[in-house]
């Protein structure tokens, strides 16, 4: 017998992309609800609350960042943004305002998938009692003595780059923007001080990557901001 994972509610207009996705994601065994506007959107999310939300913003009868707040005001399952809109600004919009990831089309079902599975799995985590260990792969944080480890060995950071550390590892696999780093880490008043998060992360590569070149654990997503790379991400 088939054991069916969680539910994904598809808000796209495209008849083509929408049937994509919903093949994609039966195929891995997700449960698949469909709606072709805003309206249908939040009348499908409301009878039959979905796991995660897989969102087009550009919806015939409306912006879809109106459906996005809307559904963000109502719940906080995952919700990953699919849209054609690659301009930096719509993706911080977006995620400022809620998204757990946006993607930009055209994109491969291979990334959406590992996008959702770490978008679900943020959801679970958060639902549990909060451990005192955070890992990923071979990166660990011990929240109560404040150690950070890489294959085991210790490395010391400064207050900064723990804080930020600690903040990426507890979103895994979630774009964070650099505004959304700067309000945690720094403060309210700091949120345009952009430079601050480059330098930092420039810092923490040298001390958590085998080659800052080629990170391995943070990922740079161009002009938005950073994540880390969950171990089965691609």
């Amino acid at each position: 017998m088939k054991t069916f994972k969680a539910l994904v509610l598809v808000v796209e207009d495209d008849p083509a992309i929408r049937r994509f996705l919903s093949i994609v994601l039966a195929g891995q065994q997700y449960r698949v609800l469909e709606a072709a506007t805003k309206e249908a959107g939040i009348r499908t999310f409301g009878l039959e609350p979905p796991d995660a939300v897989i969102l087009d913003l550009g919806l015939p009868d409306g912006d879809g960042m109106e459906l996005l707040r809307d559904l963000r005001r109502l719940s906080a399952v995952p919700i990953l943004i699919v849209s054609a809109r690659g301009q930096e600004r719509g993706k911080i919009e977006a995620l400022d305002a809620g998204a757990d990831d946006y993607l930009t089309k055209p994109f491969g079902a291979g990334e959406l998938l590992a996008r959702l599975r770490a978008a679900l799995r943020r959801a679970a985590s958060a639902r549990q009692p909060a451990g005192t260990r955070l890992a990923v792969g071979a990166l660990g944080v011990d929240l109560e003595s404040r150690a950070v480890t890489v294959a085991g060995k210790p490395v010391k950071l400064t207050p900064h780059e723990y804080r930020l550390l600690v903040v990426l590892m507890r979103n895994a696999g979630k774009v964070l923007t650099h505004q959304q780093l700067l309000k945690y880490v720094w403060g309210t008043t700091h949120v345009h001080e952009t430079h601050y998060v480059r330098v930092y992360m420039n810092q923490l590569r040298k001390k958590l990557e085998a080659d800052p070149s080629r990170p391995e654990y943070i990922m740079t997503e161009t002009g938005v901001g950073y994540r880390i790379k969950p171990p089965d991400d691609s």
